[in-house]
């Protein structure tokens, strides 16, 4: 289980944060109180207090009340689900899509929870690789289903705007758990269902 802050450590440090990014600004060569730079260091503040919300966010408190599970053997699958984060490597952002399956044992949890899931790991500086693992082991920690597997399309900025500028180059990742890591055929269905 992750140790996670109890306060968003960015809005402690606002102000200090603010400072930082005007001296970047002065480093780069601007004038940080120019008239369209004035507010930059406190916009930059709330934009990572928002992108990084995911350092004061419990994975096991955002997946909330496990129900029965009547059936034992159907996979269940969201699809789709949109998530934002940013590169450790570089700072920039990668975004793209998730997709989430499991089949249950005792127990299933709402569908948004998965998305909230998502966000508790996305929301954070990230790999890819990283993200997907964490999403896949702490859905299969929660609620201790048959198996669980994770896909994960993004595309990274630090590939797309710098360096080799591939611009709509994907990256794909894959994470399995339970009867996933053993079982072609699942992982067959379950590409099959998200178009993959």
């Amino acid at each position: 289980m992750l140790d996670v802050k109890q306060n968003n450590i960015i809005v402690q440090n606002k102000s200090e944060i603010e400072k930082c990014i005007r001296h970047l600004l002065s480093l780069l060569g601007e004038d940080p109180q120019r008239e369209g730079l004035i507010e930059t260091p406190a916009r930059v503040a709330r934009a990572y207090a928002e992108l990084l919300k995911g350092y004061s966010m419990d994975p096991w408190e955002e997946l909330g009340t496990k129900f029965p599970s009547e059936s034992q053997s159907e996979l269940v699958i969201v699809k789709d689900i949109y998530y934002y984060s940013l590169c450790e490597h570089h700072m920039l952002p990668f975004f793209g899509k998730a997709h989430i399956g499991y089949i249950p044992q005792e127990n299933i949890i709402g569908l948004s929870k998965l998305g909230r899931l998502l966000d508790v790991f996305a929301r954070r500086f990230q790999v890819q690789e990283r993200l997907t693992n964490q999403i896949a082991e702490s859905l299969q920690n929660y609620i201790n289903p048959l198996g669980v597997m994770v896909a994960l399309e993004g595309e990274h900025m630090c590939m797309c705007s710098r360096g080799v500028k591939k611009i709509g180059s994907k990256t794909i990742t894959y994470a399995s758990t339970g009867c996933f890591e053993d079982d072609r055929g699942l992982r067959d269905e379950f590409q099959r269902a998200i178009g993959q």
